[in-house]
């Protein structure tokens, strides 16, 4: 008995002393050092490693990293008898990190794994990671740039690659083709180019090979690169000739075939349910279009076509909401064969993974961006956000989307926000029920019979909105050589608004024969006047429906007065949005040329912010921000989505007006061009206000869009700061007011340009969102200024704006204030008369600003 229980104790003594020795290993203090390094490389504000149980305490940017992180350490403790443990796996993700990829990870001898996906890194891979053995290196979502270095060729061990996500340029290096463990190789969604290295094809065990959304260099079918084995991953152009092109697209995405009903007819959506997903799927249709998907779920316990497939058929919703498709990283839908033109696309969704209930499941969030053509249409997009529901549809509408070399794409990417594990593991990413893409002037058609009839109908199409513009402009110029009078048309009633020409004599009735009474405004082409139609006794002022209108005279005897009219006949009528000013009608008889507006009952807003004292408006922010939001979406329409693209060429406060609800309204299209979109630019004599114009539009005449972005960015920062852009000489000196927001830019002092009469009950973050895109806009180097498109999704949340906001050259010798400074220097001469000063826009009420030079072709 003795010898047993000695012999139990024996056995616990040992079985202590080995947890002692356990405990007692730790990582030798040259790795502890390193680690140090390393975290300090990243960029990492905190950093705190538990030598002896090889545990990361603390790391990142803030004290509690955020919960979406993933930061851990493996060590393996095996070594020189259980005493000593190393450094084996490296996990860093999604903590934001802003420095550079460390060489001191090679200071780490033993480690073999390292994941430092969804950070800020720059740079490249260093040299020194070319010593170690790592077999697997995931740096996915970083902002790596230049080469792949060729240097990767020298880590044979490695079996897992991933590069996706990251800004790597020029050609794929052949020393890639010395990993020959290589299983998984992903470098898609970088900007590689080239051709690819014929070495790939050595790579026998590789099952993930992802090379999509790159720029590489169409190959032709003989070259080896397409007869290799790789066909698949590569460009060949055998892979893409068109047999004939579409005009639309109808995919039910996860699902069946289904035909949709609606007031049009009846529509086919093509199911894709029978492709299963995968880490790295490609499939291409007979009919020219297919989808990619990237990336592998958390979760690998059910089988990957489930995965990437979800349905609820038991639901309510119409059955093209009842099945979807899902990617972990990125999904796209593509046709390579689509006819050139401009198309609508409507992407349809319906969250039917979360549920709208108590439990846990409802804690699920979707965050993915939306791309289309490679343009961000939607940041953050949450479908269950956007509806305010599970299991209830949305029709996600994208106007004026332009294709010019066949080829569609519609691409959904998540960037690792939203939740990972709710309700289950797995359940991320993009979600797609249905995807529309319809031509906007061809009828829906796969076969060239049809397209050779749908271009005559686009033909005709277009032609409709120039005709009120040519035939106007013929009958005004038959009537004044006959200098005939007018009657009212035969059946047109007495205060009816048409698209038209309205008679000389309802104009002279509804105006008292333009009394100074009705007088309301003073442009530089002339008077504008309220109509009082004094038609019915019981409605003075009013037509007999009810709706004031405004009637600008224009000089028939003026070139500029002519061209004018001709102008806003032309273009205004053609377009249609709920900013911009809508045009009535007008009348050309005799010496008349009248053009008629709806009434804005808030005058312009120059008026309201920097009119005579009884004129303005008491505008408090959340009115500007709104203002701002307006000015950009009639913009954008301008730009991007109406049937012709519009260059207004003189944006500008006494240009935009305001409603009745202080609505804005885009007035005065008397200078504007047409953007021809095969140009890439209008070279045309210069046009505008000084201190509005682009400084490469004012100098050498190079017309573009971004002159109206430039222009936007200076009424921007007139609604913040309440001053005008020319008449305010800030006391530094500065030239103008957007000069001296360059200055308050430089002295980290935005919130020194807001209009002291907001007071403080203001949104901080919103003034200074809008002056970083104002200054943006601003941009000496028009290549520098986003889009107005990308201006109304930066105001509205929806794209982030840019973190550097390029400096401007030294501001005495900036070709933005030349002008300025030149007139500023006249004025210091002579005194402007009266009449000299209000040679400025032509607008709709208020007379024009003082001070303004506009200059007319």
């Amino acid at each position: 008995m003795g010898i047993s229980n000695f012999l139990v104790f024996l056995s616990i003594a040992l079985s202590c002393f080995q947890l002692l020795r356990v405990s007692a290993s730790k990582v030798p203090q040259e790795e502890v050092d390193a680690l140090r390094e390393i975290a300090s490389a990243m960029g990492s504000a905190y950093w705190k490693f538990d030598a002896d149980s090889c545990n990361i305490e603390m790391v990142g940017l803030t004290h509690e990293p955020p919960d979406e992180s993933e930061r851990s350490i493996r060590c393996d403790c095996s070594f020189e008898n259980n005493t000593v443990c190393h450094v084996v796996r490296m996990i860093l993700k999604r903590l934001s990190l802003p420095g550079t990829l460390p060489p001191q990870l090679a200071k780490l001898p033993f480690l073999r794994e390292v994941d430092f996906a969804y950070n800020c890194f720059t740079g490249s891979i260093p040299e020194e990671w070319a010593s170690m053995k790592l077999a697997s290196i995931s740096l996915l979502v970083n902002r790596l740039s230049g080469e792949i270095p060729k240097h990767l060729g020298n880590i044979t061990t490695l079996t897992y690659l991933m590069l996706e996500a990251n800004q790597f340029s020029g050609a794929v290096p052949p020393e890639l083709g010395k990993l020959i463990n290589l299983q998984t190789l992903v470098l898609s969604s970088n900007q590689l180019t080239g051709n690819l290295p014929l070495t790939l094809a050595g790579l026998q065990n590789l099952t993930d090979f992802d090379l999509s959304y790159n720029n590489f260099t169409w190959q032709d079918d003989e070259q080896p690169a397409c007869q290799d084995g790789i066909e698949e991953y590569v460009p060949c152009s055998k892979n893409f000739s068109c047999s004939r092109f579409s005009s639309c697209l109808h995919v039910n995405c996860g699902g069946k075939d289904v035909k949709i009903k609606d007031d049009k007819g009846e529509t086919l959506y093509v199911g894709d349910e029978d492709v299963q997903g995968g880490t790295a799927t490609y499939f291409y249709s007979n009919d020219h279009w297919g989808f990619s998907s990237t990336g592998d779920f958390m979760d690998d316990f059910e089988a990957q076509n489930i995965r990437y497939t979800v349905s609820l058929p038991s639901s309510n919703m119409p059955e093209l909401y009842k099945t979807a498709r899902v990617s972990p990283i990125t999904l796209t839908y593509f046709h390579n064969c689509m006819q050139n033109g401009n198309y609508t696309v409507n992407l349809h969704f319906a969250e039917i993974q979360f549920t709208n209930d108590k439990t846990y499941k409802s804690l699920g969030k979707r965050i993915f961006d939306v791309y289309v053509q490679g343009r961000l249409t939607r940041k953050n997009f949450n479908i269950e956000s956007e509806t305010n529901d599970t299991e209830k549809p949305l029709v996600l509408p994208i106007y004026n989307i332009s294709i010019t070399n066949n080829v569609l794409e519609i691409r959904f990417y998540w960037a690792g926000k939203g939740t990972t594990r709710i309700p289950d593991a797995g359940v991320y990413g993009p979600l797609v029920s249905a995807i529309s893409v319809v031509s906007d002037s061809r009828i829906c058609s796969n076969g060239k019979k049809k397209v050779v009839v749908s271009i005559i109908i686009a033909s005709v199409a277009g032609a409709l909105c120039l005709v009120s513009f040519i035939s106007g402009f013929i009958w005004w110029k038959w009537k004044r050589f006959f200098g005939g009078k007018l009657k009212k048309k035969e059946g047109a009633k007495d205060g009816d608004i048409q698209a038209g020409n309205f008679s000389l004599e309802h104009i002279r009735a509804a105006t008292n024969d333009f009394s100074s009474a009705n007088k309301i405004g003073e442009g530089g082409f002339g008077p504008v006047y309220k109509v009082s139609a004094n038609l019915d006794a019981t409605m003075q002022g009013q037509l007999l429906d009810g709706t004031f209108i405004a009637v600008k005279q224009l000089s028939s005897k003026s070139r500029q007065g002519n061209r004018e009219f001709i102008n806003e006949i032309g273009l205004i009528s053609c377009v249609q949005h709920p900013n911009l000013v809508k045009l009535h009608g007008y009348c050309a008889e005799g010496e008349q040329l009248l053009l008629v507006y709806e009434y804005m009952e808030n005058n312009s807003l120059a008026r309201a912010l920097f009119g005579s004292e009884n004129h303005q408006l008491k505008l408090d922010w959340s009115t500007r921000f709104r203002i701002c939001i307006g000015i950009a979406k009639g913009l954008a329409f301008l730009h991007d989505e109406s049937r012709f693209k519009i260059v207004h060429r003189d944006i500008k406060a006494s240009n935009v007006l305001l409603d009745r609800d202080l609505n804005p309204k885009i007035s005065d299209f008397g200078l504007a061009k047409l953007d021809e979109a095969e140009k890439t630019h209008i070279s045309t004599r210069v046009a505008g206000t000084i201190g509005y114009m682009a400084p490469e539009y004012a100098l050498w005449g190079y017309l573009t869009y971004k002159a109206d972005v430039y222009s936007f960015g200076v009424v921007a920062l007139e609604i913040i700061s309440g001053k005008s852009n020319n008449n305010h000489l800030p006391d530094d000196g500065s030239a103008c007011l957007l000069d001296w927001a360059c200055q308050l830019n430089q002295a980290k002092n935005l919130l020194g340009l807001v209009d002291e009469r907001l007071g403080p009950d203001l949104n901080e973050t919103e003034v200074e969102k809008v002056v970083r895109i104002a200054l943006l806009c601003t941009n000496a180097s028009l290549s520098l200024r986003p889009t107005m498109s990308e201006v109304v999704n930066m105001l509205e949340g929806q794209l982030d704006i840019p973190d550097a906001i390029p400096e401007p050259s030294t501001y005495s010798e900036d070709l933005r204030f030349k002008a300025l400074r030149d007139l500023q220097q006249h004025r210091s001469k002579q005194s402007l008369s009266p009449n000299q000063s209000q040679n400025s826009s032509t607008h709709i009420f208020s007379s024009a600003s003082p001070g303004n030079t506009h200059i007319t072709e």
